[in-house]
């Protein structure tokens, strides 16, 4: 797991931002060790039936896919969501045993990794966000800690009410 620590007097930008992102990632996993099957699909929260440890994994791997693979670089949006289900990859997530939605998680976020190592912090997106703009990576990247460090806050509560295991 990502640690943050022993943090040297000085990173560079591109190791700051792909550092916070890997840790933020690898906590979100780390939340979901030892989770049983069926509290990873548990919605527990009366207001938010679909917030299940299940489902924000997986909305957390296909959020990625949106911003590197759809407005990054352009392509096609394959992702589960339809205009009349558009939170479907944490609807069908408890379709599919948690292990394997971390998994693929973790080997996405290798190849985002590796896309991200390649390709300059200020390359314009291809893609635009809602308000028709062209973000660079560097954007992507601080959003993408954003996202992923709320939704640990989910995983976070989730857990606790779920079976008592409390974080660090």
């Amino acid at each position: 797991m990502t640690r943050i620590k022993d943090t040297p007097p000085a990173w560079d930008e591109r190791t700051q931002l792909t550092t916070f992102l890997d840790y933020a990632r690898d906590t979100a996993r780390a939340k979901c060790e030892g989770v049983s099957e069926e509290n990873a699909r548990k919605a527990i929260l009366p207001g938010s039936p679909l917030m299940t440890l299940s489902g924000i994994i997986n909305h957390l791997r296909w959020v990625e896919y949106h911003w590197f693979q759809v407005i990054l670089l352009g392509e096609e949006d394959q992702g589960p969501w339809t205009d009349e289900d558009p939170d479907r990859e944490m609807r069908i997530a408890v379709e599919f045993p948690l292990e394997q939605l971390l998994q693929e998680y973790a080997a996405q976020s290798a190849r985002y990794r590796d896309l991200v190592a390649a390709t300059e912090l200020d390359a314009r997106a291809v893609g635009t966000v809602r308000d028709g703009l062209h973000v660079d990576l560097r954007w992507i990247l601080h959003h993408l800690t954003e996202e992923t460090a709320r939704h640990n806050g989910h995983l976070d509560i989730l857990r606790e009410l779920l079976d008592g295991t409390t974080g660090y």
